[in-house]
C-alpha cells in the first residue's frame, strides 16, 4: 500500500492535472455505475457505454477543470486558512459551479446524442434542480477542502465526495429518457 500511496503522490507532484484528470474519469464512471446498479430501479442491463462515456467526462473535463480551477483560486485568492476558505467558496459556488453544471449536462446531453434542442431541453429540465442541490452539499464540502487541504488534494477530496454526487448526476440525467420534456 506504501508503494502505491508513493506511485500516487510522485505522478501527482510531476503531473497534477493529468493524475487528477484519470482520477476523475475513474472516480465518475464509479459513479455511474453505482447509480446503474443501486439507484435506478427494476433489473435491466448494464449499460458499459454510458459508464465510459461518464468516464471520459471526467477524465478529459472534470478532472482537467477542477484542477486548473483550484490552482486559479490558489494562485490569485491563498492557500489556506478559513477567511481564504470562505472566500474561495464563494467564487467556486458563484461563478464555477454554474458554469460547470452547464457544461457537465451539455457533455452529457451530447453522449445521448441529443440534438441543441435536445440539449436545451435537457438544461431547461435538470439546470435548476441539480444546482439547487449542488449548493445543499458543496459549499460545506469545499470550506473544508479550501481551508484544510493542499492545492495537490483538493481535487482528490471533491471526487472523493463526488463519487456519490457523480451517482445523482447519472441518475438524474438518466430520467429523461423516460420523462416528457418541456418544448422549447
Amino acid at each position: 500500500m506504501r508503494n502505491i500511496s508513493k506511485i500516487y503522490r510522485t505522478a501527482l507532484k510531476k503531473y497534477p492535472v493529468g493524475t487528477q484528470a484519470v482520477q476523475a474519469g475513474i472516480l465518475m464512471g464509479l459513479g455511474d455505475q453505482i447509480a446503474q446498479n443501486f439507484i435506478e430501479s427494476g433489473p435491466k442491463a448494464i449499460d458499459y457505454v454510458r459508464t465510459m462515456q461518464f468516464a471520459g467526462i471526467g477524465l478529459f473535463i472534470s478532472g482537467p477543470a477542477t484542477r486548473t480551477w483550484y490552482g486559479i483560486l490558489d494562485k490569485y485568492i491563498g492557500s489556506k486558512g478559513y477567511i481564504v476558505g470562505i472566500k474561495k467558496v464563494v467564487c467556486d459556488q458563484l461563478l464555477f459551479a454554474p458554469t460547470f453544471i452547464a457544461v457537465l449536462l451539455v457533455a452529457i446531453g451530447f453522449c445521448q446524442g441529443k440534438d441543441i434542442k435536445g440539449l436545451k431541453t435537457k438544461l431547461l429540465n435538470e439546470y435548476s434542480d441539480i444546482l439547487i442541490n449542488n449548493y445543499k452539499l458543496w459549499p460545506m464540502v469545499q470550506l473544508m477542502n479550501f481551508s484544510l487541504v493542499s492545492l495537490n488534494y483538493q481535487a482528490l477530496v471533491v471526487q472523493s465526495v463526488a463519487l456519490l454526487w457523480n451517482s445523482y448526476i447519472s441518475y438524474r440525467t438518466s430520467l429523461d429518457k423516460h420523462d416528457e420534456f418541456i418544448q422549447i
